[in-house]
């Protein structure tokens, strides 16, 4: 048996109310946390006051994507452009093998940065999901016991409302023990494309997630069109929304309707902060500051009762230019960009946002606490603090796996020098 003494953990990464910091001494046994107890001096390893936070959770990124940006940039930084090099991308040069690859090395990224958990989306349409779903199927074997797993199908409005094109990819989602998902944004047809993916998913016994409204056109109503064809139908299964930016430019009327509904449809949000920032309100000829940046209402859906997290989405690529999986940076970057910090008493129960919370959206296995027989599965800081987690980058940070601390080198991107060739 180990023990981590003189830690400090937040309450409400221990699943308790409040928002402070309590210094307890850790025991782990056989990879384990047997024992949390307030401090008292004894034998174990000294943390000096240091935090302790549970492995983290990702619940919306692109391993697929993830690192094509040295061959296929976005010339303008425009979310118009991303689309049409990332569709340029996928239908030349994603065969099997190359998929593989980059999806090995950003999960080898993300488990030295101490993330336990991610949800990722997978380009979907046919004849990719023939290509992709097998390829998270052997990288969801492989990671098994390191990083669990879940995938989403991703889509275009197009193929949600072709009957069999819908029924194929459902059918393959469902093979894989997957969930059902699409992009929709500005579609004339929003209401009819959610109501054939709520009804695709009814049929096929699966979970739901969107990419909503990721434009700042005020007319986009794709996240009030799922939440009514989740209440009209009576669907029963997990659904999470993500990015969500058209509400920021519409009017509170709509704002107020779309979260009412939103939280009577059981609907969970996700917000991609660094993404969202990256693309939206940017000027293709450049030279103009961004005013509108369109990072959803999490403030306002939590003040709801609506389940909601953050998290990393692309990487490295025409959809985001950097990013390293990095659920920390996600959290640090998060609290500022939405204001997590202050009332400060509150400002670690949003850190649950990358924990607990998300890992219950997703319906993760993997909990996100720290708890007595939960696996010890931690991270270690010199930090002590909220101020001083999010002032530096923590590269330093000591990852512990089931007990044991793991190697925190992070993959070389040299090693994908070769797939960068023309």
């Amino acid at each position: 048996m180990e023990t981590l003494r003189n830690a400090s953990v937040p309450s409400a990464m221990m699943g308790r109310p409040g928002g402070e910091i309590e210094r307890v001494d850790i025991a782990i046994a056989d990879g384990r946390i047997a024992s949390i107890t307030p401090h008292t001096p004894g034998p174990g390893r000294d943390l000096d006051g240091g935090l302790v936070l549970p492995a983290l959770v990702d619940i919306h990124t692109h391993l697929d994507k993830g690192h094509i940006w040295p061959r296929r940039p976005n010339e303008d930084g425009t979310w118009e452009t991303a689309l049409t090099r990332s569709i340029e991308d996928s239908t030349t040069r994603w065969s099997a093998a190359d998929v593989e690859r980059r999806m090995d090395f950003a999960l080898r990224c993300a488990y030295a940065h101490g993330t336990a958990a991610i949800r990722t989306h997978i380009e979907s349409t046919p004849p990719q999901h023939d290509i992709s779903w097998d390829v998270f199927d052997r990288m969801r074997e492989r990671w098994a016991g390191r990083i669990e797993l879940q995938a989403v199908s991703l889509v275009g409005p197009q193929v949600l409302l072709d009957p069999a094109m819908l029924d194929a990819v459902a059918a393959r989602v469902a093979a894989a023990g997957g969930i059902l998902g699409g992009a929709v944004r500005s579609f004339p047809q929003s209401r009819e494309a959610m109501r054939a993916v709520v009804d695709a998913a009814g049929r096929h016994g699966l979970d739901i997630d969107i990419h909503a409204d990721e434009t700042l056109d005020p007319t986009s109503d794709v996240l009030l069109a799922l939440a009514e064809a989740v209440i009209e139908t009576g669907y029963t299964g997990r659904v999470l929304a993500g990015h969500c930016c058209a509400l920021t430019v519409q009017g509170e009327a709509i704002q107020q309707r779309t979260i009412e509904r939103v939280a009577e449809a059981g609907i969970a949000i996700v917000s991609l902060p660094l993404c969202n920032m990256y693309l939206m309100g940017r000027n293709a000829r450049g030279g103009v500051t961004p005013l509108q940046r369109g990072v959803t209402l999490l403030h306002e859906f939590r003040a709801a009762g609506v389940p909601v997290a953050i998290a990393s989405d692309n990487t490295r690529d025409p959809f985001y230019a950097y990013g390293d999986l990095d659920a920390l940076e996600v959290l640090r970057e998060g609290a500022r960009i939405l204001h997590f910090d202050h009332p400060m008493d509150g400002a670690w129960r949003w850190a649950r946002t990358v924990a607990a919370d998300a890992a219950g959206i997703a319906g993760f296995a993997y909990t996100a606490q720290i708890a007595v027989g939960a696996s010890a599965d931690l991270l270690l800081f010199r930090a002590r603090n909220w101020t001083e987690l999010l002032a530096r980058p923590q590269s330093d940070r000591i990852v512990l796996r089931n007990g044991t601390a793991i190697d925190t080198t992070l993959p070389d991107y040299r090693e994908l020098d070769d797939l960068m060739e023309a």
